[in-house]
C-alpha cells in the first residue's frame, strides 16, 4: 500500500478523471501488488535460504477448537478460489472484499463491465458448486 501512495505523491502514477478515483486508485494498487508479488518470486528463486530452513519446526502454534474450525472454513475457502479463473477471483475479490461496483471492479481489471458480469455471476456459481452449497441459492 505503501508504495502504491507513493507512486501517486511523486507522480509516477497520474489521476486523469476518466474515471472515479477510487477506481483509479484500486488500479494503481492492484498493478503495484503484481509488481511485488513478481518482485518477491524473482528474489526467492534467486536466494537459497528455503534450503536451511527446518522443516520439522512447527508452522502454526497451539489453538482452541474455534480457531480450528474456523482454519479450517478458511482453508476450503481458499481451495475453492485457486480453482476459479484468475479473473473471476480478481472480480469476486474486488466486489466482496473491497466494497466495489461490477463496473468499477470492471474499470481497476480493464475488462468490459458485461465480462465483469459474467465473471463474477460465473465465479459465484462455481463457489457454491465448490462449497457444497446448493446452486440455486439466492444473494
Amino acid at each position: 500500500m505503501h508504495t502504491a501512495y507513493l507512486k501517486i505523491v511523486d507522480g509516477r502514477a497520474r489521476y486523469a478523471g476518466r474515471a472515479e478515483f477510487r477506481t483509479f486508485l484500486f488500479g494503481v494498487i492492484r498493478r503495484t501488488a503484481s509488481e511485488e508479488r513478481r518482485h518477491r518470486a524473482a528474489r526467492r528463486a534467486l536466494s537459497l535460504s528455503w534450503l536451511t530452513r527446518n522443516v520439522h519446526e512447527p508452522m502454526v502454534p497451539a489453538v482452541g477448537l474455534g480457531t480450528i474450525a474456523r482454519d479450517e472454513t478458511n482453508r476450503a475457502l481458499i481451495a475453492a478460489l485457486a480453482q476459479l479463473s484468475a479473473r473471476q477471483r480478481e472480480v469476486l475479490h474486488l466486489v466482496f472484499y473491497q466494497d466495489l461496483s461490477i463496473a468499477d471492479a470492471a474499470g481497476i481489471i480493464g475488462i468490459s463491465v458485461g465480462s465483469a458480469r459474467v465473471h463474477y455471476e460465473r465465479g459465484k456459481a462455481q463457489l457454491r458448486r465448490l462449497l457444497g452449497e446448493d446452486a440455486t441459492h439466492a444473494d
